[in-house]
């Protein structure tokens, strides 16, 4: 039994002695663990997954949504029509739909919002979303027409993001500290450091929560985790953080293990605007540096697919390409020197406070290394990541899993942070939004994934997958993760 092993067992036991049968249902709430606080509580002003993985679907809702399966499903709109040319789309709201601190919805919310998602000024993390959109009109209080300058293949799926949720302007300026929606859950408080919790929104114009209540607690340590879930401080952990202790956990009747997919691409994040990185034959000798079997099992235990490009296994578009730059520590060394570093270089990797990326990352700078490449490693919090790498670019390499759905279309960006500017890809893109159906656009998605993988544009690991640890009488939760979403609306408790 490794050290970490015998920290978890030992606090397991201290918080668990009077925990032996089964642990208690609060009532009829629900504590999720969670590994990430988020630097904030509005989901159209950041780019952190977890913001999204506490009011997706429970504070806050869009005009669609996107299920557990990955389907587009009606949401604040309970219909739509789009025109012949797929460049107007006419939605049709819900009538008496209000927002938690008694404030109309209604169609001049949804122009409020996506105009000031599309603004010059707009701080969305995904503002490339609502790019396609000439111009938002209503036609009455419960119709809303959208014209696009161009057809966006993806465009009711991109309304169903978490950065495209419709908020009040009365309340979207305080909604990163008191998150103001439509949804099934109103905001209670946030005690920093701690948890955040949310109460069922009795006003709800939808079906009505079956859980009364629900608190997100922060709990960053993997052995805290699996402790507090033993010792049933936690009901559920939708991601648990501590998957080398499953064994201990499996075969307990008290606990459910589900594994599932997520669209987290876990890539090693590449500056490619940045010398050394900006040349290819140092970016595909870091692709032929990459035992992916070795980081798998170190980082996760072994949970997790191989990747070749950005792109999820399970879709049906996919293209396995982990045999571009096969494993090749020679073929590494040679396109080093003949980049002009016989004797190989120094880099810095800035690592998010997750496990994966800390693990990964010791593994990956031992795996450079043998290479030529010296990295050093600087640990930083979830906030610095946010501004120093993802919003400034500020990095020679990083570990990051990209969980948004659907997310090829990021590499198009000019000024995405691990800057890739290549005319031919955003050809690519452009050719996908003219698709209409998925026979035409798999060979475009297929087509763009070997352009990313042949320019190694970052080091592509593996897919996060979902490992969710809960309580056997939690009913409801999503064995997958189609967005970032540990959506609360069907949950529920099960008689003993």
């Amino acid at each position: 039994m490794n050290a970490f092993r015998r920290l978890a067992a030992l606090l397991a036991c201290t918080l668990a002695l009077s925990a032996c049968g089964e642990p208690q249902a609060r009532a009829n709430d629900v504590r999720l663990g969670i590994a990430l606080e988020p630097p904030n509580l509005d989901p159209t002003s950041g780019a952190a997954a977890a913001t999204d993985e506490i009011v997706y679907a429970n504070v806050f809702e869009g005009l669609t949504r996107v299920g557990a399966h990955g389907e587009v499903l009606p949401a604040l709109a309970e219909r739509w029509d789009v025109s012949p040319d797929r460049l107007t789309y006419t939605f049709h709201l819900h009538p008496g739909a209000h927002f938690h601190d008694g404030t109309t919805f209604d169609a001049s919310d949804v122009k409020y919002s996506l105009d000031r998602a599309r603004a010059a000024d707009s701080t969305n993390a995904q503002k490339g979303l609502f790019e396609p959109i000439a111009s938002v009109d209503v036609v009455d209080p419960l119709t809303v027409k959208v014209t696009l300058s161009r057809p966006a293949g993806d465009f009711l799926f991109n309304m169903g993001w978490g950065d495209a949720v419709i908020v009040a302007p009365e309340s979207a300026a305080t909604n990163a500290v008191k998150p103001i929606g439509t949804g099934p859950f109103r905001f209670s408080r946030w005690l920093r450091g701690t948890q955040i919790e949310l109460v069922r929104n009795p006003d709800y114009w939808g079906p009505p929560a079956r859980l009364d209540a629900a608190t997100f607690v922060v709990i960053s340590d993997p052995a805290a985790a699996y402790a507090a879930l033993l010792a049933g401080d936690i009901d559920s952990f939708p991601n648990f953080p501590a998957v080398e202790l499953l064994p201990q956990i499996e075969g307990d009747p008290r606990f459910a293990i589900v594994i599932g997919t997520t669209e987290g691409e876990t890539i090693l994040a590449i500056n490619n605007a940045r010398k050394p990185f900006d040349d290819l034959r140092v970016r595909q000798a870091i692709a032929h540096a990459i035992d992916r079997k070795a980081l798998i099992l170190g980082a996760s235990e072994g949970y997790g697919v191989p990747i070749g490009s950005h792109f999820p296994p399970h879709d049906p578009a996919y293209v396995d390409l982990t045999g571009t730059y096969p494993y090749d520590i020679a073929a590494g060394r040679r396109l080093l020197a003949e980049a002009g570093f016989p004797d190989g270089f120094k880099a810095t990797m800035k690592l998010p406070p997750v496990a994966y990326a800390r693990r990964g990352g010791e593994i990956l700078a031992q795996q450079l290394k043998v290479i030529g490449i010296d990295v050093s490693i600087e640990n930083v919090e979830w906030a610095q990541w946010l501004d120093q790498v993802f919003a400034n670019g500020d990095f020679d390499l990083t570990i990051v899993s990209h969980t948004e759905p659907r997310d090829i279309a990021i590499y198009a960006r000019d000024d995405y942070y691990f800057r890739y500017a290549k005319p031919a890809f955003k050809a690519l893109m452009a050719e996908l939004d003219l698709a209409g159906d998925d026979a035409v656009r798999r060979p475009v998605l297929q087509a763009a994934q070997r352009m990313l993988a042949e320019d190694a544009v970052n080091g592509f690991l593996f897919q996060l997958p979902k490992v969710g640890v809960w309580n056997a009488r939690l009913m409801g939760q999503w064995a997958n993760a189609p967005v970032q979403a540990n959506d609360l609306t069907g949950v529920y408790w099960q008689e003993p």
